[in-house]
């Protein structure tokens, strides 16, 4: 079963897709767009294209554990990908994915614009890999 993680922003979202078999993060892409409904069409399209059947979408929870406008944005995201492509969308706490992913970069040398260019998908990737950590001992 494949399965989309998706790190939602204002400008770039971050898409991580697994392997046929659930397992492993595969292929990951940025999507460059502002409007929900045209990120929403495209993860659509690669839903279609990749066979994804599940999708997890990163739910930014502030550290003390409270909802903020970003949570709201996230949910009403989940919901048009729900209308958009009638797959389940699970709300995944996304605490930190985008400062290890930052780390994660910046130790590998990629200065500060290669950086930004990535960071988005391997936040997206990091979300599938604990959700996939998470479905593998539950």
């Amino acid at each position: 079963m494949r399965i989309m993680a998706i790190d939602y922003g204002d400008a770039h979202t971050g898409i991580a897709i697994s392997d046929p078999t659930g397992f492993l993060a595969g292929y990951t892409t940025t999507i460059d767009a502002y409007r929900p409904e045209v990120v929403a069409e495209r993860i659509a399209a690669l839903v279609k294209e990749r066979g994804v059947e599940e999708l997890v979408l990163g739910h930014p929870i502030n550290m003390d554990g409270t909802r903020g406008p970003r949570s709201e944005k996230a949910q009403a995201m989940a919901e048009l990908l729900r209308e958009t492509t009638s797959l389940p969308v699970v709300l995944w706490d996304e605490r930190r994915t985008t400062i290890d992913a930052h780390q994660i970069l910046f130790n590998s040398g990629k200065n500060a614009k290669k950086r930004k260019k990535v960071v988005d998908a391997v936040a997206a990737s990091l979300i599938l890999e604990g959700y996939l950590t998470y479905k593998k001992n539950h």
